[in-house]
């Protein structure tokens, strides 16, 4: 066949599409991994490998993840190009024990050092691996840095880095494998989360869904979202260091809302007092349009009141106002007669009654 003719293979027409059938996107885990490259990114320590473990434990042996998550349950390799084993099996113990008396039979484990880059026959050997197992559904590779070709001088590092997804691609697709790729985010800020991810364009052009595991600035970590098959989301998730699991908390907003609501409330219980808006700016730590807009909905909810004019306390506390009121409405007849009663004692009243003089 000429080159002039080739294409036709390689094209089709849209009516010819209309009919055509596929099967349905695999979903390793609901809502958040389907089939193809995905990334997860996070910064150095947030946890991000031991989500990956996480996950990667859980497939292999049918259990749940991130609270209620059930994943799909097949065969599993996990690239742990930063790890040892025996800092694998102090990981596996604390995720697995004392609930398992055995460990995964399908979760195939590479320690650092003994897995080749990519260009060196590493990418061959995953393709290998997924044409081995019995049903291969993930593939973990922790981290990027570690797999991929090391990009040089005069290579393109935007071309280096679609190169690099687009080969994972190839294999996903193969096979229909979900392959989670581990990497980092860049200490520059960004107003969009997904703008921090360390590289360029490339990476997260090229990737299928990317996930991100960011730090808040009160503490909280929120887990992003975004991708080609899956809706985008921002939820809250908590890491329990006793089982260092992750486990989701809710729609992030949501949490967060709750979160601040609950700073509001427990300054203006520390007061037993009203406080003004800038009292409470200063101590549930917001700012000025997030504070006027949660005070009165919180106020609408009955979870507080208005006392005054920019001025708020709990519904069984006393206002400054409501408190004069009160002040300036006992006579001092009532209160001559309250000051007398407190004063009077058992040793002071005769058996009768009678006041003793």
């Amino acid at each position: 066949m000429t080159a002039a003719a080739d294409w036709k293979r390689s094209t089709f027409t849209a009516a010819d599409l209309k009919t055509m059938k596929f099967e349905p996107i695999n979903y390793v885990v609901p809502q958040y991994l389907p089939e193809g490259v995905t990334l997860l990114i996070g910064r150095p320590k947030i946890g991000k490998s031991w989500l990956a473990l996480d996950l990667a434990v859980a497939c292999a042996s049918d259990r749940f993840v991130l609270g209620e998550l059930k994943p799909q349950h097949g065969d599993v390799l996990y690239l742990a190009l930063e790890d040892g084993k025996r800092r694998l099996q102090r990981r596996l113990d604390k995720l697995l024990s004392p609930f398992a008396n055995a460990w995964p039979k399908r979760l195939t484990l590479a320690q650092a050092g003994e897995w080749r880059r990519a260009d060196q026959g590493g990418l061959a050997h995953v393709e290998a691996w997924c044409g081995l197992a019995a049903k291969p559904i993930l593939v973990v590779i922790d981290t990027l840095a570690r797999f991929r070709k090391p990009v040089s001088g005069k290579q393109q590092f935007y071309a280096a880095d679609t190169e690099e997804i687009a080969s994972l691609q190839q294999i996903a697709i193969k096979y229909g494998t979900a392959i989670l790729v581990l990497h980092h985010d860049r200490k520059a800020e960004a107003d969009d989360p997904f703008d921090t991810v360390s590289g360029t364009l490339g990476l997260t052009g090229a990737a299928d869904t990317i996930l991100i595991l960011k730090r808040q600035p009160d503490g909280s970590v929120v887990f992003h979202a975004r991708g080609r098959d899956i809706e985008e989301s921002d939820t809250a998730v908590g890491f329990d260091k006793t089982t260092c699991r992750w486990t989701i908390l809710g729609e992030a907003s949501a949490v967060r809302r709750s979160a601040e609501r609950q700073r509001v409330i427990a300054a203006l219980t520390e007061t037993r007092g009203p406080l003004s808006v800038r009292e409470i700016m200063s101590e549930a730590k917001l700012t000025r349009n997030a504070a006027d807009v949660l005070l009165g909905r919180m106020a609408k909810d009955g979870e507080i009141k208005r006392v005054g004019r920019g001025s708020y306390s709990l519904p069984g506390q006393i206002g400054q106002k409501e408190r004069s009121d009160a002040e300036a409405a006992e006579t001092p007849e009532q209160t001559a007669d309250l000051s007398n009663l407190s004063d009077l004692s058992d040793r002071d009243l005769a058996p009768g009654g009678e006041t003793v003089i």
